[in-house]
This record gives structure tokens, C-alpha cells and sequence, in this order.
């Protein structure tokens, strides 16, 4: 018993390594944590014994896993009209918890994130491991059935991609906030031309499955097609809450019922949106857990369901930090 409490223990130390890892790799928290779970079950049934790098050992684990799932995803071409969002981290404007501070290392925005679902599973695994992580193109290699010169050619080419489509937003939160304020502002007044002045000309805006049920199409661009588009939004920002959504300033909207209809994430750059992604697949919000409107006092969540969390070795008591 000792043994396997030390076992534990070890793997704990390393257990918010591995979610990053997994979010990254996947854009899903829950699968992150299957990927988390998978590399706790092989590692309790090889024991650490001839391990000589455990951190390195689990991070290859569940980098395999994540390829796999990755792998099965493409090959089921589950993507609904080619636009899949990954699981935002949301939390009040409070703050984070440690957990999310690891998970929102190295600036992961949304925008980030949705760029590597783009990407194809083995340019995503080489880019991932070697930018964000810094495992080495001979330790990718086998992972990825390749020579460490055609690993590197991955990350070589996945780095362009991301390079020149993800954007990060400013700095300032209470500068994004003020923008997403008068964004808001324009969409509850309907006032078309107040939308323009806080959109980017060449703006995006995208939507998952629930959106596109609810008749969204799945992406636009161009700030006068996003701003027409925004206009509808009107009886959902009525009940928006400011929140954080990996980092930046956000919002949940809220129906009458009290459930939550929409996350939206924003991408500011020099005062403009540039970017809008919508969350409104009602399955996927619920797994999200989203605090109460006006609960301030709320516990930030990020979408991990308690029966998966427990099923991993015991967490340390958990403390907000800032957004």
C-alpha cells in the first residue's frame, strides 16, 4: 500500500504537466483527462521501476494517447461543417485556479487552440511537444513513426501555420473588457455602426454545432457580416456575464430559465476584435459547470466532471488566483 501511495504521489506531481499536454494536443478538457487517466492506469500497472525520467515517461504516454484520439477524430470527420471549437477554460474575473494558471501557460488563447485543431494530428503532436514543452525531435520521433529529421520537418510546418493564423490579444484585460463592453452595448442597442467601430475589418466569428442548430452559420468574416450577425445576438447579451475565457475577456449568456445559452471568447488587438468564437453546444456547456450570473463568490470551474477527477490521485486543496 505504501508503494502504491508513493506511485500516486509522483504521478500527482506531474498530473497538471499532463493536462496541459493533453489540452493542447486535443482542445478538450474531458478527453485531456481520459489521455491523463489512461497514462495513471499504465503507469500503475508497469510501476515505476527502470523509469529513469517519470515526467518524461507519462508526457510521451499521453502524447501516444492523444495521438490515437486525435487520429479516430479525423478519421470519423466529426467536425460539424469543418468548425470545431475546443472546450474553453472559463473562470470569474476573480481569477484562476493553479491548475488553469498551468493550463494558460505561454499565453494559450483560444484563438491558439483553434488554430491547432486545424493542424494534422502528427504536425500537431511535433509542434506541441517540441515549441510548448521542449521535448526533443529524437524523443518525437517514435511517437510519431517518423525519422527526427521528418519530426522536425512537422513542427517546422506546423509552426508556419500557426505563425501566420493565430493572433494573440492585448495585454490589457481591462482594455479587452472595455471593447467587449461597448460591443455588448452596440448589439443590445442594435446599433449597427457602434458594432462596426469595435470590429476589425476582417473579422472572424465561429460557431459549433449548437450555434449552427440554432441556424448560425458556422463562420463568417468581414465586420459588416459580423456585425449583422451580432445584432441577433440581442436576447442572449441581455443576461451576459463578464467573465475570463482562457485569460482573455469574455462572456456567458444566460436564457430566462437560468441556463446557460453561449460562451463567447474575444481576440483584441489594438482596440479592435479580431476574433469572436462561440461555445453553444448545450451538452459541452454543461460539462462546464458555469457559475451562477452575478455569483461572484463562485468557484471557477474548467469543465472536469468530478467522477473523472477523483478516479485520478487525490488533488491538493485548490486556491483562486487572478485572471
Amino acid at each position: 500500500m505504501r508503494d502504491e501511495n508513493w506511485l500516486a504521489g509522483q504521478f500527482e506531481a506531474h498530473r497538471a504537466h499532463l493536462r496541459a499536454v493533453g489540452y493542447r494536443m486535443l482542445g478538450s478538457l474531458s478527453e485531456a483527462d481520459d489521455a491523463v487517466q489512461e497514462a495513471w492506469l499504465r503507469l500503475a500497472r508497469a510501476g515505476a521501476s527502470g523509469i529513469e525520467n517519470l515526467r518524461g515517461w507519462l508526457t510521451t504516454v499521453v502524447a501516444r494517447v492523444c495521438l490515437d484520439m486525435l487520429r479516430s477524430r479525423h478519421a470519423r470527420r466529426e467536425e460539424p461543417l469543418d468548425v470545431r471549437l475546443p472546450d474553453p477554460i472559463v473562470s470569474s474575473e476573480d481569477g484562476n485556479r493553479p491548475d488553469d494558471e498551468i493550463l494558460l501557460a505561454d499565453s494559450v488563447g483560444l484563438a491558439l487552440i483553434v488554430v491547432l485543431e486545424a493542424l494534422a494530428p502528427a504536425e500537431r503532436l511535433a509542434f506541441v511537444l517540441h515549441d510548448m514543452f521542449a521535448v526533443s525531435f529524437d524523443e518525437i520521433a517514435p511517437i510519431v513513426g517518423r525519422s527526427s529529421t521528418a519530426a522536425r520537418q512537422l513542427a517546422s510546418r506546423a509552426r508556419r501555420r500557426v505563425q501566420g493564423s493565430a493572433k494573440r490579444s492585448d495585454a490589457d484585460l481591462s482594455g479587452q473588457r472595455k471593447v467587449v463592453d461597448a460591443f455588448l452595448a452596440a448589439a443590445r442597442g442594435g446599433d449597427l455602426n457602434a458594432l462596426l467601430a469595435v470590429l476589425d475589418p476582417d473579422v472572424v466569428i465561429r460557431s459549433d454545432r449548437g450555434a449552427i442548430v440554432s441556424g448560425t452559420p458556422g463562420e463568417l468574416r468581414g465586420a459588416r457580416v459580423v456585425a449583422k450577425q451580432a445584432l441577433t445576438f440581442s436576447s442572449f447579451v441581455q443576461r451576459a456575464q463578464p467573465v475570463c475565457v482562457n485569460g482573455c475577456a469574455g462572456i456567458v449568456g444566460w436564457l430566462a430559465s437560468g441556463r446557460p445559452f453561449s460562451v463567447m471568447a474575444f481576440t483584441i488587438r489594438r482596440g479592435k476584435i479580431t476574433e469572436i468564437n462561440v461555445l453553444a453546444d448545450p451538452v459541452r456547456l454543461r460539462r462546464l459547470n458555469l457559475p451562477a450570473v452575478g455569483d461572484r463568490r463562485a468557484r471557477p470551474l474548467t469543465g472536469v466532471s468530478a467522477m473523472k477527477r477523483n478516479a485520478l490521485p487525490a488533488n491538493k486543496t485548490e486556491k483562486g488566483g487572478r485572471c
